[in-house]
């Protein structure tokens, strides 16, 4: 048998559920041989007995084929726009218990800046952010809420008062926001998607996928919306084909269902 890529691919769903053909090979190939020669480990097969019978070391894989880079109010011009603009019309047409899913959410750092985006114009008590990922170490890592100074550059200095505490170098998020978001993992090509939100938040995670990975996701997440909800993505995606998925775009970053 030959133990080669196409063989840890498969490896990788039997054990694991993550198809690693959704991803660009070339890059996700490149970054998984990179962590094997850092593991001293020579070949797929014998890393596959690695990270099988080493907790720990089938942590760190998982980590690492998750490309976990965020940090809060990422895009500050987009956030901008859903504090004046899209926050006030969800209200308008759904009322104050919004139902919003942060999909990819990383180390919680997207969640959190919506929390607070919303506390501006709804009591920070009724404010409820369901977020997921695939990943159980950055889940975890969210709900310690701690965050490096380059993290939260970006969060406006009167929310920052609000709701950090400088911890040495770092910034511990409160309690106050921290309760308002329900974690859970979820893998966006395999698992059941939750339906009736009223928005998605999906952001800079799908550029690493293949077209075909990324129109599946964009598909699921428009029959997963409620009639009028919106989709909010990065600075860096866009969906070409978003009228034949079934969207309307109210700007570069927000698509709507209509």
């Amino acid at each position: 048998m030959a133990y080669d890529y196409e063989w840890f691919k498969k490896a990788v769903y039997d054990l694991t559920k993550i198809d690693l053909n959704a991803y660009k090979e070339k890059q996700m190939k490149r970054r998984i041989d990179t962590l094997i020669a850092k593991n001293g480990v020579t070949g797929y097969d014998k890393y596959m007995t690695f990270i099988k019978t080493n907790t720990a070391k089938f942590e760190e894989f998982i980590n690492y084929l998750t490309i976990n880079v965020s940090e809060f109010y990422r895009n500050a011009d987009q956030w901008k726009v859903l504090d004046t603009q899209i926050i006030p019309e969800l209200i308008s047409k759904f009322g104050k218990n919004l139902k919003i899913w942060s999909a990819a959410c990383s180390t919680g750092d997207e969640p959190y800046s919506l929390v607070m985006a919303l506390s501006k114009h709804i009591p920070i008590e009724q404010v409820k952010i369901y977020a997921t990922d695939l990943d159980k170490q950055v889940i975890a890592k969210a709900k310690v809420g701690l965050y490096t100074a380059k993290s939260v550059a970006n969060v406006p200095e009167d929310l920052k008062k609000k709701y950090f505490t400088k911890v040495g170098l770092s910034y511990q998020i409160s309690d106050s926001v921290k309760k308002r978001v329900e974690f859970s993992q979820h893998n966006l090509l395999k698992d059941a998607y939750r339906d009736g939100w009223h928005m998605i938040v999906c952001r800079n995670v799908l550029i690493y996928f293949t077209e075909e990975a990324k129109d599946e996701v964009f598909v699921k997440f428009q029959k997963s919306l409620a009639r009028k909800g919106l989709l909010f993505i990065g600075s860096t995606e866009q969906i070409i084909n978003y009228k034949e998925i079934g969207y309307e775009r109210k700007n570069s970053f927000f698509y709507e269902k209509p």
